[in-house]
């Protein structure tokens, strides 16, 4: 797959980009179980090492949620991936990362890791900037599908959709409520995350070309959309 990247890691609206990430007051927050199950499903659904949610700060690209290693609250902006593909409309794969692969950012720290696969799709707000990415890295070249590709993205709009939800319980001082919405998504996420080993166990893999095996992967997906919608519906609009 071919990226395009622009001339600038910064593009011209990263002002107003930045002013809808802050709204949202997630930006170097503590770890929160919700995200955490959401990047260890990532990893489990794809057989990826490593995956995070990323949020793209003004200098620093901080990791909400890290599955796969530990000790690293995030990275310099001009050092991550995910801040290059963040100025991307489509999901961003790169099946064997090199130095030139993209010239926006240093590849010191991939090639200080051994990084050579990322898959990511923005986390997007309602007013359509992006404030981050789901991500999934591997330390070796591979085929990344264009069902595969599909399923990450629908899988990021249910974090960007719980970023939102958690932004609405917290503005309006009602962390109980979040901490049961937290429980809800968990519970709802541990069914996919068992469904995942089990395809996992009986394949080795799990093959989203196979009908039969993703569809119940996107009735997984479909439930957790529901008991998103559902708390979404019962909880006030926000400027963000």
């Amino acid at each position: 797959m071919t990226n395009a990247y622009p001339d600038s890691l910064i593009p011209g609206h990263d002002a107003a980009r930045l002013r809808t990430l802050h709204q949202f007051q997630i930006v170097n927050t503590t770890p929160e179980p919700v995200f955490d199950h959401y990047a260890a499903w990532a990893a489990q659904l794809f057989s990826a090492p490593i995956a995070l949610i990323s949020l793209v700060d003004a200098d620093f690209v901080w990791f909400k949620a890290l599955s796969g290693a530990t000790g690293i609250p995030g990275l310099v902006r001009n050092e991550s991936m995910c801040s290059a593909a963040i100025l991307q409309d489509a999901a961003v794969v790169m099946s064997d990362y090199k130095s030139e692969s993209c010239g926006l950012i240093r590849p010191d720290v991939a090639q200080a890791l051994g990084l050579s696969f990322y898959a990511g799709a923005a986390l997007e707000a309602a007013d359509g900037n992006r404030l981050g990415m789901l991500a999934i890295i591997d330390k070796k070249a591979r085929h990344f599908s264009a069902a595969e590709q599909a399923v990450l993205a629908r899988l990021a709009g249910l974090v960007s959709l719980t970023i939102a939800l958690r932004y609405r319980y917290l503005a309006a001082g009602e962390l109980g409520e979040w901490d049961d919405a937290q429980r809800d998504l968990a519970h709802a996420l541990d069914d996919n995350a068992a469904l995942a080993r089990y395809l996992t166990a009986r394949n080795q893999r799990i093959d989203f070309d196979d009908e039969a095996v993703v569809q119940p992967v996107l009735r997984r997906l479909e439930g957790v959309a529901q008991v998103l919608a559902r708390r979404l519906a019962y909880t006030a609009p926000t400027a963000a």
